[in-house]
């Protein structure tokens, strides 16, 4: 069964970090694009930042200089390191994986499977 899986999530305090993980089961992440997603309440989904399956990376601008993605072929893992998190990254974070890169990463329908996503919380 074909499955990505976040976890990481939590409440924490602005300024705070963390680390959301999405691993997946029943495929190899080694040949596919990930890309983190949020969604606010009230608010569209974005694209938050994408890996190639040759490591090229981007980042929304709400999130350069503080978020790093990174993937772990070894362990069927991407990471999103999350630092210096402030009251408005409050959403659910959820991964999304295709079989090419597109410099329209942030169209979450061009994705061929979906993780269901993991709360993050930031208090001020």
């Amino acid at each position: 069964q074909v499955q990505l899986v976040e976890s990481g999530g939590g409440l924490v305090q602005a300024g705070d970090s963390l680390r959301l993980s999405c691993a997946a089961s029943g495929f190899t992440l080694d040949y596919y694009t990930i890309v983190w997603f949020r969604q606010a309440p009230g608010k569209e989904r974005e694209g938050v930042s994408c890996i190639s399956s040759d490591e090229i990376t981007q980042y929304a601008d709400s999130v350069k200089g503080r978020f790093t993605i990174s993937r772990d072929n070894a362990k069927n893992t991407v990471y999103l390191q999350m630092n210096s998190l402030k009251p408005e990254d409050t959403a659910v974070y959820s991964c999304a994986a295709g079989g090419y890169y597109s410099s329209s990463w942030g169209i979450w329908d061009l994705y061929d499977y979906w993780g269901q996503g993991t709360q993050v919380t930031v208090s001020s």
